[in-house]
């Protein structure tokens, strides 16, 4: 094989690996949340912005400055409100940038880079909570939603599902995880796929 393919099917590896990973560390810290309130996780119960706060509490590696959280946005600078959001995100197919306002509830990133972005928006939306994590960092590529970038809900049941799997907001695969679309959520659906087929990575 030539070495572009090797560097390629490398890379695929570690953004397979990333995503398990980064989906059993949301799962957990949903968990112990779930364990310590006594009660399901539900989006009704979260007023607008008001879930990443607690979430992050259950996180053990938290990158922080001061003892502070870093939110995204600024990872160089400490803050503690809500920091601006990253915004060069590439739809799946790479033909446009991402709709980002499903990143804006909360963001904070822990200690090896793994950006989570919280859509907790309250109100006449309040039935859902999407958390979607970069799982190589916002400042490493290739920055495309269903590729690095992928997305969770917490449905009002309260289960915690890949996006695109049967029960959650974007399950069509023709609009939201397809090189043909040129919808600005498309990748949004790849999360149930990434994790299910495992030539996922090798058919971008």
């Amino acid at each position: 094989m030539t070495m572009p393919v090797l560097i390629n099917n490398a890379q695929n590896r570690e953004l397979q690996a990333a995503l398990k990973k980064g989906y059993s560390q949301l799962a957990q810290a949903l968990e112990f949340m779930k364990s310590d309130l006594g009660e399901d996780i539900l989006p009704q119960n979260y007023p607008a912005m008001t879930f990443a706060p607690v979430y992050r509490k259950y996180f053990k590696s938290l990158k922080t400055a001061n003892g502070n959280p870093i939110l995204s946005g600024k990872p160089d600078e400490e803050t503690v409100s809500n920091a601006v959001i990253y915004e060069n995100y590439k739809t799946y197919n790479l033909s446009q940038t991402v709709k980002t306002e499903y990143f804006d509830d909360g963001q904070f990133i822990l200690s090896d880079g793994t950006l989570i972005m919280i859509e907790n928006p309250g109100g006449m939306a309040a039935r859902q909570i999407y958390i979607t994590i970069d799982v190589n960092g916002m400042n490493k590529k290739p920055n495309v939603y269903g590729r690095d970038l992928f997305t969770f809900q917490i449905t009002n049941e309260g289960k915690f599902l890949p996006m695109g799997a049967s029960g959650t907001g974007f399950t069509d695969e023709n609009l939201y995880c397809s090189k043909d679309s040129n919808n600005r959520l498309n990748g949004i659906g790849c999360a149930a796929k990434a994790l299910s087929d495992p030539d996922y990575f090798k058919k971008y």
